[in-house]
């Protein structure tokens, strides 16, 4: 047992119980990459994954794990977008009702996404925080489950097939970088990722705007930050005064944490864009940016990039490809 709620084997049989509702995404090698960092690059596409983000792969351990009452008085979260979406594609197919606690300000885009699939969109504050505060006193008034967009061991697990996947493509894997916000992505695939190869490095990767779990592992403790503005809208937000998995998980599993600035976000998605032919949404394209503009101390041989997500407004897309001037490999 690797942490208290979250082994290796609830990897293993998350595995098992998403395959009807997740998809197993490619991992691709990217010449373009490889040749701009000189090493062997490769890219797990969570951006083809069901909903256009890993966060199916959580939402859905969770939820088939539910019991025939939780299922019937429905299910409530708290998100920026990707996992609300998530909750509601799960949902709809297991017949449940869900809730959706969004703050202001969540692109159009992923809200309609959500109101398509069938669920209630409650906009709970102006922050974050505030509908993440919000959304269990709703959950107790309604008498609906939470689903925790990250700080649950079914989640954590469930994002943890990842990493399963990727030492199963590639087991001379020795780097991985991985966008973080909540921390359940990282936690997940650390877990999975350091019990097969302890000597693999595991990076975080978040914007330099308010990154609440870098400055969190700085402190020694979870802090809160006000919210900026940034391009990767799917990793803003806290982690929780009384966060029980993640915090503690990231302490024992990732070897470093770098941060991208907007610039080398819209960059990097210019990149995606026009050299590997691939949409990528801000938040998962950090550990691009994070490879292209130099931010590891070192590269490693075998990197593997986790593309979190692709869900961005076309509109925004093309303004960030006409506009960026970011670095392009043989040019």
């Amino acid at each position: 047992m690797f942490d208290r709620g979250v082994t290796e084997r609830d990897v293993h049989l998350a595995s098992q119980r998403i395959k009807p509702l997740a998809t197993r995404t490619p991992l691709i090698r990217s010449q373009a990459l490889s040749d701009t960092v000189e090493a062997s690059v490769y890219l797990k596409l969570e951006s083809l994954q069901e909903t256009g983000s890993f966060k199916v792969r959580g939402a859905a351990n969770r939820m088939v794990t539910l019991t025939a009452k939780e299922k019937e008085r429905g299910v409530i979260t708290v998100s920026t977008g990707n996992h609300g979406r998530a909750v509601s594609y799960v949902a709809q197919r297991l017949d449940i009702s869900a809730t959706i606690c969004i703050p202001e300000g969540v692109p159009r885009n992923k809200v309609e996404a959500i109101w398509r699939l069938g669920a209630e969109v409650a906009v709970c504050g102006t922050t974050y925080d505030e509908a993440e505060d919000s959304a269990p006193r709703l959950a107790r008034e309604r008498g609906l489950t939470m689903v925790n967009p990250y700080d649950d061991p079914f989640v954590i697990a469930g994002q943890g097939t990842i990493g399963m996947e990727i030492l199963e493509d590639l087991p001379e894997v020795d780097t991985v970088l991985v966008p973080v916000g909540g921390g359940g992505l990282i936690s997940g695939i650390g877990l999975a990722l350091k019990s097969a190869r302890a000597d693999a490095r595991l990076i975080g990767v978040s914007m330099d705007r308010a990154p609440v779990m870098y400055h969190s592992l700085k402190a020694g403790r979870p802090v809160r930050m006000p919210e900026e503005d940034t391009l990767a809208d799917a990793l803003v937000g806290g982690i929780g005064q009384d966060n029980q998995y993640t915090f503690r998980l990231s302490q024992k599993f990732v070897d470093d944490f770098v941060l991208v600035s907007d610039e080398e976000i819209a960059a990097a998605m210019a990149f995606a864009l026009e050299e590997l032919h691939l949409v990528v949404e801000g938040g998962g394209a950090v550990g691009i940016a994070a490879l292209l503009h130099g931010k590891l101390k070192e590269v490693g041989r075998n990197v593997v990039v986790v593309v979190s997500g692709g869900n961005v407004d076309s509109e925004a897309l093309l303004e960030i490809a006409q506009g960026s001037q970011g670095p392009r490999p043989g040019r």
